[in-house]
């Protein structure tokens, strides 16, 4: 799937992930992509439930050896 911008997150523990993808999501406008990168093992869950709170969409969530890729479309 195409995204309009990506997120290292790689490296990060909590809460710096949502944090970062928080202010990058702030940046873009409604309907664009953010594909987030992470490797806390925590992150899949974390996302789930930023994205029910915050109303953004979670358009995917998959793991890929010891990192995890979100696709996120903004509000």
């Amino acid at each position: 799937m195409e995204f309009d911008i990506e997120l290292d997150a790689r490296k990060l523990s909590c809460p710096l992930p949502i944090l970062r993808t928080k202010k990058s999501l702030s940046q873009m406008s409604g309907g664009q992509v953010l594909r987030v990168v992470a490797t806390d093992k925590e992150s899949a869950k974390d996302f789930e439930v930023f994205c029910r709170q915050t109303g953004n969409e979670l358009l995917s969530s998959t793991e890929q050896g010891d990192e995890f890729v979100f696709l996120i479309r903004r509000r």
